[in-house]
């Protein structure tokens, strides 16, 4: 039985995430955030969930936090100090599985027209780059998922995954298919392991998401 913490487990990712893993594998789950068991508590009596609250600016809470687990979930990727944070509290404690929920990008990778509406929108890359730089460096078994942009819609589960070095086309990706990808991670930790992937939907080489 796998034991899975999700940092930043009141993400808008981890809203679907949470119950699909319940429903769809038998591990053991910790949700850790700040002020998690006021703003979980849909998973108070939940017999397979751990409620830790907790900041991941803070080593002392992570360590204790990540402490026998097998696989760690960070629900951006995006601060610099937090990834340092987690990678010192994953080697503290003998833990190499991570799976890093990011964006687009990093590697200037978003091609064509949708590529530049998607530097007008982001603005100055440099500290995600930074950020991103840290997870790359960590010799950890991480997977980055840079997401495309994210909307929500029931029942779409449906993902492409870009490797790296390949022009990411597609526009968007619903936040219940990048549950499903992380899902089917944890059911196999081999997949997508030290790898920075792509994940957008399938058929959505637009200028611009739809939903813009």
């Amino acid at each position: 039985m796998q034991k899975v913490i999700l940092l930043g487990a009141t993400s808008n990712i981890s809203k679907y995430l949470i119950p699909m893993l319940l429903k769809e594998t038998d591990s053991e789950i910790t949700l850790f955030a700040r002020n998690a068991q006021k703003r979980l508590t849909d998973y108070n009596e939940n017999s397979r969930i751990t409620i830790i609250n907790g900041n991941w600016n803070e080593l002392s809470d992570l360590d204790s936090a990540i402490k026998g687990q097998d696989i760690v979930y960070l629900a951006t990727g995006h601060f610099i100090d937090a990834n340092k944070n987690v990678i010192q509290a994953m080697k503290n404690n003998q833990v190499q599985r991570l799976i890093v929920a990011g964006g687009l990008g990093i590697y200037d990778e978003v091609a064509g027209k949708f590529g530049q509406w998607n530097a007008r929108m982001m603005g100055d890359y440099t500290g995600i780059k930074k950020a991103a730089a840290v997870i790359d460096e960590s010799k950890l078994d991480y997977t980055f998922l840079r997401m495309s942009w994210l909307y929500n819609q029931d029942n779409n589960y449906r993902y492409e995954v870009i490797p790296q070095g390949q022009p990411m086309k597609g526009t968007q990706v619903t936040r219940q298919a990048v549950a499903k990808l992380i899902t089917d991670m944890v059911i196999d930790p081999e997949l997508y392991k030290a790898q920075s992937i792509g994940v957008v939907e399938p058929n959505t080489e637009w200028d611009k998401p739809s939903f813009y």
